[in-house]
């Protein structure tokens, strides 16, 4: 085995028998054929690839390792007291299946002491070790041809020498890595994997990303921005750009105009400049109006619902309804009948009884799909590389369900159980799609509410029909609505729009996360129930959830210019807003703004589109339906304001009895079939 302190760190990924071919097979030289430990190893947040002839497990001088000099031009190093370093020489192709890489040998520096190192064979000059950071592509064998050997080739395309793999095969290497970066075929050689291809940027598993030094924290983001934004930015620090990797941040450091060019390039078209997009109007300063004052109703009483059923279970009034909902929002008590209408799992206009014969259905055609990954044998996984990745997100992510939810508590709790079920079972659903990292963000309180493993893959399923842009492979759906954002957000202030550039900030890029999971980890549990079931009613208007990031940054302005935060310190800020955001004050303020732009008569074309206005005739919460079809919106106190429907002020008491409401005794119910 190779010495301890060669190099110290956590054993990622561990392998003898893993041998270089040191003479190609063209000669009887003994050494031709050479032992070795193969590793993967965390290290001081980077991840180290070591690998060394078994016999020279005591000689940590002979260690080689990829190093940049100031230019950029990889060298190959002795480490760790007495270096030497080659020249330029290095080979630009990998040509035949069977022959070994030539590499060239080591040209030693003379030593201070007079004395080359001893070596007790000539086999440590193979040994080499590099940074994952270094590593360009990796080359694979044809399937069937003899043992199973990988090609490293670290960027300036210097080839280290071809690993065969006599035990076993490099499957589970390649599974290692692709924990760290995002491995794809190259489009030209199927056998070629390059290192962090976009197009599987959605599939990488989430990393943690709380300890590590903020440089290293912006090269994730560049790599994989849904992991980066799920879970990074928590110890962002006040000075993310003097916190790098190396200890001289003099020569390490980069301006925030690269750093924001870095974020950018990761999604293409993301910087956003209205004069330029294709298809927006330059938005130039316009006076909306004075904004209303807002008000927020009791949640919807199981009463108020009941009295709302005709007796075959229909439900009367249904617009009515949906502004009840969105201005008040739900009891809890009522939240298990009413958010499968509001998903569109149950008509709207249904019977109790079809509703019944829908479930039935529904339940047969759930544990059909269940069945069927259920039932795939670990040799038939094994060969289903897209399941088995698949299953390794979701166990990874449902590990990580925030557990101060009862429901969710403990490693071996039912609901856990049931979470990942459900996710499995959506992957046979929709295969295409698969499961992404944030799906069971989606799905936990879904399940929690329902109490039930059918009617929450269902209620996920109609939800996933409304999210399915936000998860595509080409992130066009985040694109366009960070796009969107942007030119509301430029409406409603173009100066704090004009500061945001000014600090690399205009491209919202902070706002991904909230987007993403539409705030599942910027509001508590409770919170997001109410907030999810208001935003279901599709009221007031269209892409409501981007009013209320406006109505979150516009609370945020003024701490943001005043204190004349840059860009580390707007990501930080805004990142430290979770769990600190109050859901009644925002949803006012939200709806506030929809009824201010709905009354102004000077809105651009482009506002309009984003919200559904262009006919400027829309259904909210505040509109009389059947009176004047002229006017988009009437007084926000024309329908509430009434004995029988009390109104609360933002600071006023909500119907929030959650903590107080225990989950159903009904054990059959929390048991995954």
């Amino acid at each position: 085995m190779a010495a301890a302190g060669v190099v110290n760190g956590k054993i990622i990924y561990e392998q003898e028998g893993v041998y270089i071919h040191s003479s190609c097979g063209k000669t009887n030289d003994q050494d031709s054929l050479i032992s070795g430990i193969l590793r993967v190893l965390e290290k001081d947040a980077e991840v180290i690839v070591d690998w060394r002839p078994l016999d020279d497990a005591l000689d940590s001088s002979s260690i080689l390792y990829a190093g940049k000099d100031s230019s950029s031009v990889v060298e190959w190093t002795q480490a760790p007291k007495e270096r030497g370093h080659r020249g330029s020489e290095h080979l630009n192709s990998y040509e035949a299946e069977w022959d070994m890489v030539n590499t060239v040998p080591s040209k030693k520096k003379p030593h201070t002491t007079g004395d080359a190192p001893s070596h007790r064979n000539g086999k440590s000059k193979w040994s080499f070790l590099f940074s994952l950071t270094d590593l360009k592509s990796i080359k694979q064998n044809k399937e069937g041809m003899g043992w199973s050997y990988l090609v490293f080739c670290l960027k300036d395309d210097v080839v280290l020498p071809a690993l065969h793999f006599h035990q076993g095969d490099s499957k589970l290497l390649i599974d290692s890595l692709e924990k760290y970066v995002v491995l794809c075929e190259s489009p030209q050689d199927k056998r070629t994997l390059l290192v962090n291809c976009q197009s599987k940027s959605l599939s990488q598993s989430f990393e943690n990303l709380l300890d590590e030094p903020a440089y290293g924290l912006i090269q994730k983001i560049k790599k994989d921005p849904y992991t980066a934004t799920m879970v990074g930015f928590s110890k962002v620090t006040n000075y993310i750009f003097d916190s790098l990797r190396g200890s001289d941040p003099s020569t390490h450091q980069r301006p925030p105009s690269e750093m924001a060019d870095f974020l950018s390039d990761a999604i293409p078209g993301l910087k956003i400049n209205q004069q330029e997009e294709p298809g927006f109007e330059v938005i130039t300063r316009i006076d909306l109006g004075e904004r209303p004052v807002v008000q927020r109703r009791e949640p919807v009483s199981l009463e108020e619902w009941s009295k709302n059923i005709d007796s075959e279970g229909r439900i009367l009034n249904v617009d009515n309804m949906k502004q009840m909902i969105f201005r008040g929002g739900l009891s809890h008590a009522l939240r298990k009948q009413a958010w499968k209408f509001l998903l569109g799992y149950f008509p709207w206009d249904s019977t109790k009884e079809e509703r019944i014969q829908l479930q039935k259905q529904k339940t047969d055609e759930y544990f059909r799909m269940k069945l069927q990954w259920k039932s795939v044998s670990e040799e038939q996984e094994k060969r289903n590389s897209r399941l088995r990745d698949y299953r390794s997100l979701i166990e990874k992510d449902v590990n990580r369900t925030d557990r101060t939810n009862k429901f969710y508590e403990g490693q071996d709790n039912p609901g856990l159980i049931l979470l990942h079920d459900i996710l499995m079972t959506y992957c046979m659903y929709d295969f295409d799609l698969g499961y992404v990292q944030g799906m069971s963000d989606l799905l936990s309180p879904l399940l929690y509410v329902m109490e039930n493993e059918v009617d929450a893959f269902w209620c996920f399923a109609s939800y996933m029909d409304q999210m399915h842009q936000n998860f595509e492979e080409q992130m066009q759906g985040m694109k366009t609505q960070l796009i969107q954002l942007s030119t509301l957000l430029r409406l409603l202030d173009s100066g704090f729009c004009s500061y945001l550039e000014s600090q690399d900030s205009g491209y919202l890029y902070f706002c991904f996360r909230w987007l993403l999971i539409r705030f599942k980890r910027e509001f508590s549990f409770l919170d997001i129930l109410r907030l999810w079931e208001v935003m279901w009613t599709e009221l007031p208007c269209k892409n409501f959830h981007l009013l209320l990031c406006c109505a979150i940054l516009e609370s945020e302005k003024q701490q943001i210019m005043e204190k004349h935060y840059g860009f580390n310190e707007i990501l930080k800020h805004i990142n430290e807003l979770s769990m600190k955001i109050d859901v009644e004050d925002v949803l006012c303020k939200a709806e506030a703004i929809s009824l201010q732009m709905v009354k102004c008569k000077e809105l651009p074309q482009a506002v309009s589109e984003i919200l559904g206005l262009q006919d400027s005739e829309v259904t909210t919460p505040d509109s009389d339906t059947g009176e004047d079809e002229n006017v988009g919106m009437t007084s926000p106190t024309s329908t509430f304001q009434s004995d029988s429907l009390p109104v609360l002020a933002t600071s006023g008491a909500r119907d929030d009895n959650l903590t107080q409401t225990s989950v159903s005794p009904n054990v059959s119910r929390l048991t995954p079939a």
